[in-house]
């Protein structure tokens, strides 16, 4: 079977994200990811617009942030450990939380993605992290905003309200969303909950 690297490596990739990803998803038959990432980097540009952050690297990371969508949910750890990625308890549990990190490693490995805080974003894009950066958050409410289920977020109207205030009461809306449903969560990541710790206060 092919890999995710070797699909991308066989399109001879041009540098240029808003081809080349919808590319790489048709081709591993993810048209419906494709729609989403485009969703989700325009949201992070106009975010990132509004709220002083590199604009380019917001849509770039949107682009990129569910690359690893193309690796089927139960071979995620497995192949997370294969590159060395460090797993967690709650992504063993749930390994769909582990994508963000692959998709990581995959827009580094196969797309050529060198910007670290880039990567950061795309790294935390489903949880966010203590000490996020600006960037990770534009990303992680873009995500939430543009998401891929059906119908209206439940949150969407708090967190828009939020976005007047603040970028961090945006992103605080979704962690705190998560956590007053940690109860009946499969799991609760630990930088949701460190994110969440720390944005509250």
């Amino acid at each position: 079977m092919d890999t995710p690297t070797s699909l991308g490596r066989s399109l001879e990739l041009t540098g240029q994200l808003p081809n080349d990803v919808p590319r790489f998803f048709a081709r591993c038959g993810h048209a419906h990811t494709a729609a989403h990432s485009a969703q989700v980097a325009a949201q992070a540009g106009r975010l990132a617009e509004r709220f002083g952050v590199s604009m380019p690297r917001a849509k770039a990371a949107g682009w990129l942030h569910d690359v690893s969508a193309v690796i089927p949910n139960e071979k995620r750890v497995r192949v997370a450990l294969d590159y060395g990625i460090e797993v967690l308890p709650e992504e063993e549990k749930l390994p769909m939380i582990v994508h963000q990190k692959l998709s990581a490693r995959l827009a580094h490995d196969l797309f050529g993605v060198a910007d670290a805080d880039v990567l950061s974003a795309v790294g935390c894009h489903t949880t966010l992290k203590a000490d996020a950066s600006p960037l990770d958050k534009v990303v992680f409410v873009a995500d939430k905003i543009a998401w891929d289920q059906e119908g209206k977020p439940p949150y969407l109207t708090e967190l828009a309200a939020a976005l007047d205030g603040s970028l961090d009461r945006a992103a605080f809306v979704y962690l705190d969303y998560l956590w007053t449903r940690r109860h009946t969560l499969p799991v609760l990541h630990p930088w949701v909950a460190a994110a969440h710790r720390q944005l509250q206060r």
